[in-house]
């Protein structure tokens, strides 16, 4: 029986750099994204997770596709199958980055602290925890010599690129103008029987926040209430 690596979890680093071993851990961040992204889109039926995840797998469809047109070769030959241009871990970086910043951008609104320092704060955390993470496992690709400069260079730019098209066709485009062609098609695909059916909507178009607030209040409305009847029936 012939045994083989599996290269979807199989990353070669130098043992005795510190900083090489963390950049390998980073470097399977993206096979994470996949489960996060079925668990978001089953539990939550939200449209955005679903189109997210869709567009992610056309990212690195697009990718393969580039691969075999271009068929540019690896730096080291032992360091993994397959071409080396664009970076596949590059682009899908840079499309998870470039969709997560176009939506918390022009859709999602967070719920005020009451301090604008506060709220500035943050929004520049999360956009730079996101931008620092996709650079980081970009950057993972060329330190540990799966792939040139220029090959990771090209995917993340290539990545950012269809995940800002992506988004403006999904979400800006039919969201800004409804009564535009991509507008009445996602009007009607939410309207749809196929949503009913499998309880997808869209969270953004009612609330601002997704309805994260107010999904936690109607919780806390009746989780005290649940509090309350339990109180009253410990003391009888």
């Amino acid at each position: 029986m012939v045994r083989s690596a599996l290269d979807l979890t199989y990353v070669l680093y130098d043992e005795s750099s510190h900083v090489s071993h963390v950049l390998a851990l980073l470097t399977l961040s993206p096979i994470l994204l996949n489960p996060a992204y079925a668990a978001l889109a089953v539990q939550t039926r939200e449209l955005l997770y679903i189109e997210m995840w869709a567009g992610q797998m056309l990212c690195e469809a697009f990718n393969w596709i580039l691969k075999h047109i271009i068929q540019e070769e690896r730096p080291n030959d032992d360091m993994g199958d397959g071409y080396g241009f664009p970076s596949s871990h590059s682009q899908w970086m840079g499309y998870f980055a470039a969709f997560l910043i176009c939506h918390f951008t022009y859709r999602h609104r967070f719920v005020s602290t009451g301090h604008v320092i506060l709220d500035l704060l943050w929004r520049i955390i999360l956009f730079c925890g996101i931008i620092s993470w996709a650079c980081a496992v970009a950057y993972s690709r060329y330190h540990l010599s799966y792939h040139t400069a220029p090959q990771v260079l090209w995917g993340f730019a290539i990545g950012a690129t269809f995940g800002l098209t992506y988004y403006t066709l999904l979400e800006v485009i039919p969201t800004r103008l409804p009564d535009s062609l991509l507008g009445r098609l996602r009007s009607a695909f939410l309207s749809g029987p196929l949503c009913t059916w499998f309880r997808i909507h869209d969270g953004w178009a009612v609330w601002k926040d997704g309805g994260l607030d107010e999904q936690y209040h109607l919780w806390r409305k009746e989780w005290d209430i649940y509090q309350a009847d339990a109180k009253k029936e410990k003391h009888e």
